[in-house]
């Protein structure tokens, strides 16, 4: 009995030794909208919890924070934002929440585009809606996350590298798509001027009665502008947007003879069972769905 007792304690080590390590405590993160929240994860994965402030289908710019978002931002360990003043209201909600920490911005270092707003030059923000751009992003959530837990920092390595493989596969895709279609052909009516980077990759030409932010109203005067506009250039499709108000693209497309293409997924992912949970998912979806409207119309 005695040999017994002492061979099970000699086995006790060799079984510690075999066994899987407990896991470090992971890295709580904070994005500021759903399509951030996804890149985060994918380069973070099994090391992170990433939460979203705005919720799927919800609008980046005129979010409204809750005391649970102020509760989150301030438990975060790493936050990270956009940037390109997408999220205006983050420095207060920082206050309020007593967050002491720096957001990450993960737009620094893309080549932006500049836009007209009200007679003012202002700097377009939505950067994702081209992978070339979110290639970026991903380098930036990396270095953010190797530096906040430098022991997985090989794990956030490899998921990147992964991460844009799928980012170089979706612009190979987007180019087969649209580079046989005429570029006089390639023109879309859109809620408002979310599509900037994606025209400026695809070379297709996006209409819309508001402008950069959903924020702003388009004038009785621009409106007209743009129905003109729409008619001289031939646009035959519109889009409406799943985070934003649909009327004043369907007033425009009924003045114009423009018809619908579908929905888009510009600046919020769908929820889980929706055709966008992902940015890779939302990415591909947007572009079937105006490819396949502007090949209908042509």
């Amino acid at each position: 009995m005695l040999s017994r007792t002492l061979l099970l304690t000699a086995a006790i080590p060799a079984l510690i030794a075999y066994a899987s390590p407990v896991s470090a405590a992971q890295l709580k993160t904070v994005a500021s909208f759903t399509v951030l929240a996804d890149v985060v994860k994918q380069v973070g994965g099994n090391h992170v919890t990433v939460t979203s402030l705005v919720k799927p289908d919800g609008d980046p710019h005129e979010f409204e924070p809750s005391p649970s978002d102020a509760k989150n931002l301030k438990a975060a360990d790493v936050v990270f934002v956009s940037g390109l003043g997408l999220e205006g209201w983050m420095d207060r909600l920082i206050s309020a929440s007593g967050y002491k920490g720096t957001p990450v911005t993960v737009s620094q270092g893309i080549k932006t585009r500049e836009m007209d707003e009200d007679g003012k030059t202002v700097t377009d923000p939505h950067v994702w809606n081209s992978p070339v751009n979110v290639k970026i992003w991903v380098e930036n959530v990396e270095t953010a996350l190797a530096a906040a837990d430098p022991a997985d920092k090989d794990d956030f390595k490899a998921n990147a590298q992964a991460y844009l493989k799928k980012l170089d596969d979706l612009n190979s895709f987007a180019h087969a798509k649209f580079d046989s279609i005429p570029e006089d052909r390639r023109k879309v009516l859109t809620s408002h001027d979310a599509f900037g980077y994606f025209g400026r990759e695809y070379k297709i030409t996006f209409l819309s009665p508001l402008g950069v932010s959903t924020e702003t109203e388009a004038s009785a005067g621009d409106v007209a502008k743009l129905i003109e506009q729409i008619k001289t250039e031939h646009v035959k499709t519109y889009f409406f947007e799943n985070s934003n108000d649909p009327r004043l693209v369907k007033q425009v497309a009924k003045a114009t003879g423009a018809q619908p293409g579908g929905e888009l997924y510009v600046e919020s992912l769908s929820k889980a069972k929706g055709p966008a949970p992902t940015y890779e998912k939302m990415f591909r979806y947007n572009i079937e769905q105006i490819a396949a409207a502007i090949t209908k119309s042509s």
